[in-house]
């Protein structure tokens, strides 16, 4: 995915400027944001019902959940709070596609500058 490469850019740089501040807060919400709308991206990417329930089904979803999300016809913001397209693109799956983990990269900015 180019949209990762492009946020971890992003994150890495504005993390490594503000890191010396204390906003581990602010970086939890912020990364639940961010997997928040890399979700609805994805779920926007997968135009067709076809397509949707064949990936919903491909990341370990039952048949009936499947069918069900992927003839939604609620929008993609919302569809992208369900606990089910949590459960096919968890947190662990994003990362694993590239996206790093903003509460590391603090943590370990949190550690460098604690050095000094």
């Amino acid at each position: 995915m180019n949209i990762v490469k492009e946020i971890n850019q992003v994150t890495v740089g504005w993390i490594n400027y503000y890191g010396i501040s204390y906003m581990k807060t602010f970086i939890a919400e912020t990364q639940s944001w961010l997997n928040h709308r890399l979700r609805q991206l994805i779920w926007k990417r997968w135009k067709k019902v076809k397509t949707r329930y064949t990936m919903l089904k491909r990341y370990g979803i039952q048949h009936d959940d499947a069918l069900k999300l992927a003839a939604s016809r609620k929008g993609y913001w919302r569809t992208s709070k369900n606990h089910i397209i949590h459960t096919a693109i968890t947190k662990d799956r994003l990362i694993k596609w590239g996206l790093k983990d903003l509460s590391q990269l603090y943590a370990s900015a949190q550690t460098r500058y604690s050095s000094y």
